[in-house]
């Protein structure tokens, strides 16, 4: 009984200094890895969708695992019209560093181009939390959840009639 504060006091001070050490630094990007999303984003701003992703691909291989490559190459794929792709390496970065606030927001984007606004908002009080209301990624997402999802497009041959076939 008289052990209990100072149990308890060893047991603050010890949980406090191991979550201490747990925020790990960003590794620094490989100058080759830099190069090569460069060429992706100039490559993306001339309409070349697949020469980026190429280009983002190639420094993923360069420097695996690097949140910044994998945002680039979300924000390529979402411009692709591959949602479902992006959704994936947005998730990837979020396992790498679960707070990153632009990789919730661009998820959040890529799940209302999906038509899933109910999971975007989620993503939307979480970036809320995390940065409040007028961070630049809270905004964008909230302005995407605004608009909402874009009209899907149905062709003619998706319309075809069925014959009818009568007797007279």
């Amino acid at each position: 009984m008289r052990y209990t504060p100072a149990a308890l006091a060893l047991a603050l001070l010890a949980g406090v200094t191991s979550s201490i050490g747990q925020g790990a630094t960003p590794t620094p990007l490989d100058p080759r890895a830099a190069a090569l999303i460069q060429q992706g984003r100039a490559a993306l701003g001339a309409g070349n969708i697949d020469g980026a992703i190429d280009a983002y691909e190639s420094a993923l291989a360069v420097q695996p695992g690097h949140v910044a490559i994998y945002l680039n190459l979300a924000e390529a794929t979402r411009k692709q019209g591959m949602q479902g792709k992006a959704l994936h390496y947005y998730r990837q970065a979020l396992m790498i560093d679960p707070g990153n606030q632009y990789a919730i927001a661009g998820e959040g984007e890529a799940l209302v181009e999906k038509g899933a606004v109910e999971k975007a908002r989620r993503n939307l009080a979480r970036l809320r939390q995390l940065c409040g209301g007028d961070c630049p990624p809270s905004l964008t997402l909230a302005a995407a959840i605004q608009k909402g999802p874009a009209p899907r497009v149905v062709t003619a041959d998706q319309v075809k009639p069925q014959p009818v076939v009568s007797q007279n």
